[in-house]
């Protein structure tokens, strides 16, 4: 197998980025042709196919690593360049793709990353996913770090401990008094806000307080804020971030379902295991914000 060319791993990555040849050769200013041409010769070098050509392209196993080392290359690239340069003027942004689930998102991570961008002059795309699911993204080359609630550690990535996230199962008033008038003992049929189709922590408060799942109807609010006001609006119980409801439970909005109970969910950061300035900076960055408003696991 012959070695990719720089322009062959930037060619890969605009076209996942973009979706279609059209749009990656755009980006490029190249032509489409160009675009397959150059995805043609890295097929024919590794003797595999790289891209499904769907609408938008989907990667192969094979693609997802060649992508994946893409991405390292892209990233050891601005290292390089940003230590050449070093105090001399700012160049284009480097992008850090990140996987992050949505309640991370919405509560602590945002503030690791306020002073991060400017100082290392890079630019965040971050991929909202459940935690249980980020290790896919990190898996197929998609991101180069991920916060992720599973200790295993993919091949290629180290895993470090973050903390734990502490969710309350909580509800209004006014729900708790129609709807579940007799406590817990209704919960089971009592409707409830999750937040998509992967999101187990309500079932999972249900099968250790009641011993079952639910059989009540479920509303699927798929935005994390949006999530906890579903739930101080009364359309159904729910399990919260502490950062998203103490104060509502303090205020008497909220109700605890069962105080001495919170469900507490362990974070992982998972990234590459490559030595890079940029993205041990990030690391850095997320694990002090973590230590600050996680509960040490």
């Amino acid at each position: 197998m012959q070695r990719f060319s720089l322009d062959q791993l930037g060619t890969l990555l605009a076209l996942i980025e973009e979706g279609t040849f059209d749009k990656a050769a755009r980006s490029l200013h190249i032509t489409a042709s160009a675009v397959s041409q150059r995805v043609k010769a890295m097929e024919q070098s590794c003797g595999r196919v790289l891209v499904q050509r769907t609408t938008p392209v989907a990667l192969t196993d094979a693609g997802a690593l060649v992508l994946r080392y893409a991405r390292q290359v892209e990233l050891l690239e601005a290292d390089t360049v940003r230590a050449l340069r070093d105090a001399g003027p700012a160049g284009q942004a480097v992008r850090v793709s990140l996987a992050v689930n949505a309640d991370s998102l919405a509560t602590w991570f945002l503030g690791a990353l306020a002073g991060v961008a400017d100082d290392l002059d890079v630019a965040f795309d971050l991929h909202r996913e459940d935690q249980e699911h980020t290790l896919s993204l990190l898996r197929s080359g998609a991101v180069m770090a991920a916060v992720t609630s599973s200790r295993e550690t993919i091949q290629g990535c180290v895993t470090e401990p973050l903390g734990r996230m502490r969710y309350r199962a909580v509800a209004t008033p006014v729900f708790i008094a129609r709807r579940l008038p007799d406590g817990l003992a209704g919960l089971s049929v009592a409707p409830v806000v999750t937040f998509d189709r992967n999101d187990d922590l309500q079932d999972a408060f249900l099968r250790a307080r009641a011993g079952r799942p639910g059989q009540a109807p479920r509303h699927v609010i798929p935005a994390s804020n949006d999530f906890a006001r579903a739930v101080l609006l009364g359309l159904g119980w729910g399990v919260l971030p502490e950062q998203q409801c103490l104060a509502e439970i303090a205020d008497g909005s909220l109700v605890e379902l069962a105080a001495e109970h919170p469900v507490d969910v362990p974070l992982y950061w998972q990234r590459w295991n490559l030595s890079s300035p940029l993205l041990d900076a990030v690391s850095a960055a997320v694990q002090a914000a973590a230590r600050r408003d996680l509960f040490a696991l």
